[in-house]
């Protein structure tokens, strides 16, 4: 009886350990994968142009975030996923963001960055990427020369789509934005 009663609890108490810090990281990189999967659905959705224009490209990432701003500051924070379209390896990434100036509300989007040059992908990964100030750029509403549909040159050969709850954003606005790879996850 007490054997039997024994092996319960310690049944029980493996069933109910934390998970280990390996399992922590696979579930996290795989609702990371599902976000950049769902971001890019969306993206499809609001602009089909663009499907074909990350399959050309170099690579690309997705993050989503979550920011909030209560009177004179605000901040966000997210994760994201960085893919090379050639090897196929996925960098795990995170961004935070400050901003300071009148406002209040929360505000959920993603962002998608489509590196036509693996140069342009390879430093993002390598070194991180900060805007700084208020770096908004109006997204065009037509190929014209070298714009795409719905993005915006954030860098030479680097574009950048934002995508609200309402859909592609007119406009993409990148303030005090820092981006960084996860030493947790990769």
């Amino acid at each position: 009886m007490f054997k039997n009663f024994l092996t319960a609890i310690l049944v029980f108490g493996a069933l109910a350990m934390p998970a280990t810090a390996d399992e922590k990281a696979d579930k996290e990189r795989a609702e990371i994968r599902q976000a950049s999967k769902d971001t890019l659905s969306a993206l499809y959705k609001a602009n089909p142009e663009a499907q074909s224009m990350i399959k050309s490209a170099a690579g690309y990432a997705t993050f989503s975030n979550f920011g909030m701003k209560i009177l004179f500051v605000g901040g966000g924070k997210g994760k994201g996923v960085v893919v090379d379209n050639k090897s196929r390896k996925e960098t795990f990434m995170n961004m935070g963001e400050a901003q300071a100036g009148l406002g209040m509300g929360a505000k959920k989007f993603r962002v998608i960055f489509v590196f036509q040059q693996a140069a342009a992908m390879n430093k993002f990964v390598e070194e991180g990427w900060a805007f700084g100030g208020q770096a908004t750029a109006a997204a065009t509403t037509g190929d014209k020369g070298a714009a795409m549909q719905g993005a915006a040159s954030v860098a030479p050969g680097v574009w950048m789509f934002q995508l609200t709850d309402k859909g592609l954003a007119a406009e993409i606005t990148a303030k005090g934005t820092k981006y960084w790879k996860d030493k947790d996850l990769n």
